[in-house]
């Protein structure tokens, strides 16, 4: 089951949905605005190959940090790792899906985060961009970016998530390798 405003509502007022912060103009009928929050990450020109089994381009990743006034430009055909501003956190038996705005997409800015949040999650939401633009777009700390759709389990899963990106803070790098399938 889809959770509607209201639902949405009643579950933030019991703890067993947390978005912090939160203003009321983002929640939406069927969902809730996430922001864009200040952090970047970019990878740089000189890796040739990333290779899931070797970290090493996660200490490579150009990091920016803007100001909300000043914004980022994504230039075109360029994929970017960027965050919520929001720390987000679901209990054992919501979902949620991701979903880039419609506004935005228009622009031609694809945003991913794998479209997912498993059940039990907490942290900020690393979302991936992508400017299918032939023009560079310029984005803004603090601006609606992407839109979180939850649904109601009907029980609570038997393993919530408790996965390497747990917690996370920020914008967060791919930790492909620590997979068993990858590592091994």
């Amino acid at each position: 089951m889809i959770l509607n405003d209201k639902t949405i509502k009643e579950f933030l007022k019991k703890g067993k949905l947390v978005i912090e912060p939160l203003e009321e103009y983002q929640i939406q009928p069927s969902s809730v605005d996430l922001r864009l929050g200040h952090e970047f990450l970019i990878y740089p020109e000189e890796i040739e190959v990333l290779d899931v089994k070797n970290p090493e381009y996660a200490d490579k990743m150009e990091k920016v940090v803007v100001d909300s006034n000043e914004g980022f430009i994504i230039k075109p055909k360029q994929f970017v790792l960027a965050t919520t501003y929001e720390y987000v956190k679901l209990s054992d038996d919501i979902t949620a899906f991701v979903e880039g705005r419609s506004s935005l997409g228009r622009l031609g800015l694809f945003i991913e985060n794998a479209g997912w949040v498993d059940a039990g999650f907490e942290g900020n939401i690393t979302l991936e961009f992508y400017n299918a633009n032939s023009r560079p777009i310029k984005i803004y700390p603090g601006m609606r970016i992407c839109q979180l759709v939850f649904a109601q389990m009907k029980q609570p899963a038997e393993r919530p998530y408790k996965g390497k990106y747990q917690g996370q803070r920020g914008t967060t790098v791919s930790k492909i390798f620590m997979d068993k399938d990858v590592s091994a």
